[in-house]
């Protein structure tokens, strides 16, 4: 019985050296309902473009989720939280006369699927923030279940703004635009921003702001060091169930008792 065992235990280490993320456990359809007892599940979702990850990565995160816009086209939102999709954050708009022609459609599919959402906005330098903060009110209704983002990073390939104002510009400008959501939706947007951005502009001096950092290739830990973050976008090349192509995934910076009491507002 005891040679029985060791054989198994030797079988079993054999079969999972040099897996690079822990096993995914078992989606669950309801996860996160419970405020009280929320399910752990580790989605175990493919990569277009996978990244070789040293130390932690992804994988040590339970929940994950999507941002989209119109370039995912119609999404099974259904599908896509049955494969492990907790959140999606959604394109609305962008500068200050440009709304994303899907966002009604992911919204409502969302809402329908029982997937929390939040409604972006993408940000250009050349409208001033209060314009484009009644652009995104004008767009978004009430009622989300996340706090909304603001986008803010360099536009190089923009044909019609390719501003770099200095920080202390881009840090006053993201202000009054958080301030102003934050009065009409109740709750203060996080900001959403890139390696390059972040470390031009220091926007991470923000005060009374979370913060949604991009890094494909490291863990925020490594890339923004001594930056906390809300949630971590580590792929733009994700496969997932119910959508289209390519897309990004993101995972929320803590276990899932914390998410539901971070998405009910608390």
């Amino acid at each position: 019985m005891r040679i029985a065992l060791m054989l198994a235990a030797l079988a079993f280490a054999t079969l999972s050296c040099g897996r690079s993320t822990p096993p995914p456990q078992k989606v669950e359809a309801k996860a996160f309902l419970s405020t009280t007892s929320p399910s752990v599940i580790y989605p175990a979702f493919r990569d277009a473009d996978p990244h070789d990850w040293d130390g932690r990565h992804p994988g040590h995160y339970p929940v994950h989720g999507l941002d989209v816009s119109r370039w995912q086209g119609p999404i099974n939102w259904h599908q896509a939280k049955a494969s492990g999709v907790s959140f999606a954050f959604i394109k609305a708009t962008e500068g200050g006369d440009v709304a994303d022609p899907l966002f009604d459609d992911h919204r409502r599919g969302a809402q329908a699927a029982g997937v929390p959402w939040g409604a972006y906005h993408y940000y250009y330098f050349c409208r001033p923030a209060h314009e484009q903060a009644r652009w995104f009110i004008k767009n978004v209704p009430k009622g989300a279940d996340l706090p909304h983002v603001l986008d803010m990073e360099w536009t190089p390939h923009s044909r019609t703004c390719r501003l770099r104002p200095d920080g202390a510009t881009v840090r006053a400008e993201a202000k009054r635009f958080l301030d102003i959501l934050e009065r009409h939706y109740g709750r203060r947007p996080i900001v959403y921003t890139t390696v390059d951005f972040h470390g031009d502009t220091e926007i991470g001096r923000l005060r009374g702001t979370e913060f949604w950092l991009r890094s494909v290739a490291g863990h925020p830990h490594q890339v923004y060091p001594k930056s906390s973050w809300r949630f971590w976008q580590y792929t733009g090349t994700g496969l997932v169930p119910g959508v289209q192509g390519k897309v990004d995934i993101n995972t929320f910076n803590g276990h899932p008792e914390a998410w539901a009491r971070w998405k009910a507002g608390g």
